[in-house]
């Protein structure tokens, strides 16, 4: 048998309460890192309690970029799975329903609120 490999998805979405600037798109500024680190724990919290969770592994902020209006940030993850050899592809459609769940119709992520349109699961 072969052993599971790890698996990356991405997750993309727009916050719409949490106004952009420069020091979220630089790594090392103390902005970039508090963000990233509060994202990353309501996104690791959100998957655990997903289909995916028992192969759950932890999400990766890598990115935010501004929105398209003032007071939006867009923010780009990457997540990984366990991924059995047999098991079958990430059921991105699933997975997208269940975060849509999860976040009230894409519209609350804890403290933030969510741009409906804006939620990609792995595309």
């Amino acid at each position: 048998t072969t052993a599971a490999a790890l698996e990356p998805f991405t997750i993309n979405f727009t916050i719409t309460n949490l106004p952009f600037n420069s020091d979220l798109e630089k790594p090392d500024s103390a902005r970039f890192k508090s963000a990233r680190r509060v994202m990353n724990t309501l996104l690791d919290r959100l998957l655990k309690d997903s289909t995916i969770g028992p192969d759950f592994q932890r999400c990766e902020t890598v990115s935010f970029r501004p929105g398209s209006q003032r007071a939006e940030t867009r923010v780009d993850a990457v997540c990984t799975y366990r991924k059995e050899p047999s098991a079958a592809p990430l059921d991105r459609v699933g997975l997208y329903h269940q975060v849509s769940n999860k976040t009230g119709g894409i519209t609350q992520l804890g403290p933030y609120s969510l741009d409906k349109d804006s939620l990609y699961v792995n595309g």
